[in-house]
């Protein structure tokens, strides 16, 4: 089935409507001139609603509706850890990191380095991070968005690949560069509401279709039944998957390298904590994410598995032909990132496909409108500020910051092309991520908990870090690359702790964070509702081991 006249309608009411509302609920008030303090951090108004649904929104992209989505396909259930372990890490994001992060009273990530060690090292990891934003995540999501699109409502070709990114970054520059963060967090409840309502309407479809007799829970039990190796969450080293979900490291190993680091120190995902309305807010937006996480397996990598079963079905016995000559492309090979796409071209119907359209690109333009904005923060309030214009006013601040986010942008939307084809894009990202997370992560750890981590040792052991993960991936080691983060991580702790009392007179280093029980302590809402989150997450496990 193809887009309709009602299809774009519905698509264009989308489109019209979230420029409309980012527009007006970022407005100021007559009289009023937007600061810095509006425009990145949403003058530190937000509640713990709208920081929970924003978290998801900027999280959830193309990454995880196209690309976790391909590896369900190629690895299945198992790739759900991202999400069921990123509830957990969420916990303690909201118990041991915001509230020193909220009593530090930080704009960014960076400043944070500044005040705990040293202004070159957080000018260091400012410029790493812009970079990052820039060349991995933007281009990355502009990239698997358009190359949604171009399978959704063309033929899958790469025609539409390049205008669909034009699109996509237009949609997320015409109310972010403007409004700020408040036009970003605000617009991030209806999107993160569409997401998931568009999300459910494709795998509940998918779920009716993929067999004969029709019905989600007659679907979901036959998934089951034909595909039974895909709903393991701990996956043997017999599995050929296994080098990407190296068993139990998913549980006690690299998972928590690679979590920590995105949910803790990851600027476009903390900026919405750093702007809530008090530490309590800030804790039950974290819990609220938490739970909203548990669900999105089954948005994303449900309608992968079914994507599997019908494409592993013998000829005849599919209810819909030609699934096979859909997935195959480039000389027979599977593009497992075409899962997602198909079902909705295949399965969704007239009206609805705008609709689940308007959900995915929901999920991608939210996340965009996020990193445009934490990239003009750092770049504005990190690198712009203390080394170009010491005296900036703050509507220079808020200038720059849009200009920055501009730049960036076009910068993204240049390269976004050149990305390519790769098989399981999400793999992808993770993994080469993860050369340069377990340095930063071991870095910000020994700074918050032991207050003799030195800045010697801590430029040290970032930068040996990155020597550390390259030599972890030599194919003579042959290690699984969550592994690799792991021991990269131990080796760069062990590296800063060695540098730090060698260097020094084995004392706190003056910069170091005194640490009390009551900064740690959370109401019952956060507790009752962490312990309930960790009983869900025992039953899972138990039951999809």
């Amino acid at each position: 089935m193809n887009f309709t006249t009602l299809d774009y309608v519905v698509f264009a009411i989308y489109i019209l409507g979230i420029i409309f509302l980012g527009l007006w609920v970022s407005r100021t008030k007559k009289g009023h001139e937007r600061d810095s303090k509006d425009y990145f951090l949403a003058g530190k108004t937000l509640p713990w609603w709208a920081i929970g649904a924003s978290l998801i929104a900027a999280n959830i992209s193309a990454e995880q509706f196209i690309g976790m989505s391909g590896s369900g396909f190629a690895i299945g259930l198992a790739i759900a850890s991202y999400e069921w372990m990123a509830a957990l890490t969420l916990i303690i994001v909201g118990k041991y990191f915001l509230p020193i992060f909220i009593e530090k009273g930080l704009y960014t990530i960076p400043e944070f380095i500044e005040k705990r060690f040293s202004t070159n090292l957080k000018t260091i990891l400012a410029i790493f991070w812009v970079s990052l934003f820039i060349f991995v995540n933007l281009t990355s999501v502009l990239f698997l968005g358009g190359k949604a699109i171009d399978t959704i409502i063309g033929n899958g070709d790469g025609g539409l690949i390049f205008y669909s990114i034009l699109g996509l970054a237009f949609i997320a520059a015409a109310y972010s560069l403007w409004g700020g963060l408040s036009a970003v967090a605000w617009t991030d409840i209806a999107q993160v509401v569409l997401l998931i309502f568009g999300g459910l309407i494709t795998t509940f479809l998918a779920l009716e279709y993929v067999t004969p007799e029709g019905g989600v829970i007659h679907g979901f039990s036959h998934i089951l039944n034909v595909a039974g190796n895909k709903f393991h969450m701990i996956l043997t080293k017999d599995n050929p998957e296994f080098y990407n979900l190296p068993g139990i490291a998913v549980l006690i190993g690299g998972m928590w390298v690679a979590n920590l680091y995105y949910w803790g120190f990851n600027q476009y995902i903390i900026q919405r904590t750093l702007a809530s309305k008090s530490i309590k807010q800030g804790q039950r937006g974290i819990l609220f994410a938490a739970f909203l996480k548990l669900l999105i397996p089954i948005l994303v990598v449900i309608p992968g598995i079914v994507a599997y079963v019908l494409f592993t079905q013998p000829e005849g016995t599919t209810i819909m032909p030609g699934v096979k000559e859909a997935f195959l492309k480039n000389g027979g090979g599977i593009n497992y990132d075409k899962a997602y796409p198909w079902l909705i071209k295949t399965f969704v119907p007239v009206g609805f496909k705008g609709l689940v359209l308007a959900a995915l690109t929901a999920a991608i333009v939210s996340s965009l409108a996020s990193m445009l904005n934490s990239t003009s923060t750092i770049f504005t309030m990190d690198i712009y500020k203390p080394y170009l214009n010491k005296n900036a006013t703050e509507k220079t601040l808020v200038r720059i910051g849009r200009i920055a986010a501009a730049a960036a942008l076009v910068i993204a939307i240049v390269l976004a092309p050149l990305l390519g084809n790769i098989p399981q894009m999400f793999q992808y990202i993770q993994e080469y991520t993860g050369l340069v997370s377990p340095g930063i992560l071991g870095v910000f750890l020994m700074g918050l908990f032991w207050k003799k981590t030195t800045n010697k040792g801590a430029i040290v052991g970032v930068v040996l870090s990155i020597f550390v993960a390259f030599v972890l991936k030599m194919p003579a080691i042959d290690l699984p690359w969550m592994d690799q983060m792991m021991y990269t991580l131990l080796i760069t702790m062990v590296i800063i702790a060695g540098v730090s009392l060698t260097t020094s007179e084995n004392v706190d280093d003056p910069k170091g964070i005194p640490l009390t029980a009551k900064m740690f302590k959370t109401d019952s809402v956060f507790n009752a509702g962490s312990y309930l989150l960790m009983i869900i997450l025992a039953v899972l496990y138990t039951v999809f081991w």
